[in-house]
């Protein structure tokens, strides 16, 4: 039989060292630029995809499957696509799920985020690790036309997420409340409808089952603006405050976040809880540094070392820029650790109920594995009345 030849290529993936892939295009047409990071994660494209944390990156899926169930509203982290870009190996197949509202291209087409298939992800992620996260230009073109030369120009030009403060971008412009808790068959999302304790949330980037999570543990949450200022978070006369996930450089959002954070801590004794970025803001705002990593952890796989009790938990991680354990000053212990690499996975204070970890103890990897980090938080604030 003769060979039969592909059409030409409708996507173009250009690395700033030169590397092409090319593929089909999926999605919106156009081009975007960020850094390209890869995610390990089998299921939940759809939540990585609406993750705020994910701003400035293009997510490489290392799983083939991307797409075989479709998307639901429900699923959904934050209302649109943040992460700039998606990059896997097989076109998305028909969707094949009973809670399909949507297929994944259309959904990407309509929020105007641009995707390939088709490309050897298994081998950029490997380019990836060797090299640290590179900048890359995305771009999807129906006819198959591309500037090569200028794409990889566009990727060179990329100042990269060093120095960014991207939780501004992300962050609610006015404060909200939230009262929904977790899914739980066979009713979906319920309501809290008997709160125990009033918690401020900032929002640097925060995802919605994080705020669930909050509320199903007792919570009246007020969501308050990453550029919440002392005097706005205790106006609320909170019991305990929650520091959120988010994008960026923790050093460029802790310009205005480590004042504050410092602040409740000078004024009260009210309990701290952070993830993510938070934890990151937590631990500047309490004189430790952080290091941007080379290709950062991104996956649902991530094994997690508890010092305290020994337990290892598979946990969710979302993170570019890690705490410098070795910065953490006396009264500041390390709680938990990665198995991968022994980076920090956790803070707390030794004298007071101010704690943090690195991991997303709300994407229910293991499934349950940190869901009594909540619990804790919860539990400070009773011991604390």
């Amino acid at each position: 039989m003769p060979h039969t030849y592909q059409k030409k290529p409708t996507a173009c993936l250009a690395l700033a060292n030169g590397t092409i892939f090319m593929g089909r295009g999926f999605g919106a047409s156009g081009v975007t630029v960020a850094e390209l990071c890869f995610n390990t994660a089998m299921t939940g494209y759809q939540e990585i995809m609406t993750d705020p944390s994910y701003a400035g990156q293009i997510v490489t899926f290392t799983f083939p499957h991307i797409g075989n169930v479709g998307v639901t509203p429900e699923d959904d982290e934050t209302a649109d696509p943040v992460a700039d870009g998606m990059v896997v190996r097989w076109n998305p197949t028909e969707p094949s799920n009973w809670r399909a509202a949507s297929q994944l291209s259309d959904w990407l087409a309509s929020r105007g985020r641009i995707a390939i298939g088709g490309v050897d992800t298994r081998r950029l992620t490997r380019a990836i690790r060797a090299q640290g996260a590179p900048h890359a230009a995305l771009a999807h073109d129906p006819d198959g036309n591309f500037d090569i030369e200028a794409l990889v120009a566009k990727a060179r030009d990329f100042p990269g997420l060093v120095g960014l403060d991207l939780a501004k971008n992300v962050t609610c412009a006015q404060s909200y409340r939230w009262n929904e808790t977790r899914w739980a068959w066979p009713d979906g999302f319920g309501t809290q409808k008997a709160p125990k304790h009033k918690v401020v949330a900032i929002d640097y980037g925060a995802k919605r089952n994080i705020l669930r999570c909050l509320a199903s543990a007792g919570c009246d949450v007020t969501v308050l603006p990453a550029t919440a200022t002392t005097e706005e978070v205790l106006a609320h006369n909170p019991d305990g405050v929650f520091l959120s996930n988010g994008p960026g450089d923790p050093a460029a959002t802790g310009a205005y976040a480590v004042p504050m954070i410092q602040g409740i801590m000078e004024k009260t004794d009210l309990p701290i809880f952070g993830i993510c970025l938070g934890h990151q803001m937590l631990a500047l705002a309490l004189g430790g540094k952080t290091v941007k990593m080379n290709h950062g952890h991104h996956g649902a796989n991530h094994p997690v070392k508890d010092k305290e009790t020994g337990k290892v938990e598979i946990t969710s991680m979302n993170h570019g820029f890690a705490v410098d354990s070795q910065s953490l000053p006396d009264g500041v212990m390390e709680t938990h650790v990665s198995l991968f690499d022994g980076s920090n996975c956790g803070i707390r204070m030794t004298d007071r109920p101010i704690f943090s970890v690195q991991h997303h103890p709300e994407a229910s990897p293991g499934p349950q594995d940190s869901f009594y980090l909540f619990e804790r938080f919860a539990a400070s604030m009773d011991a604390r009345h």
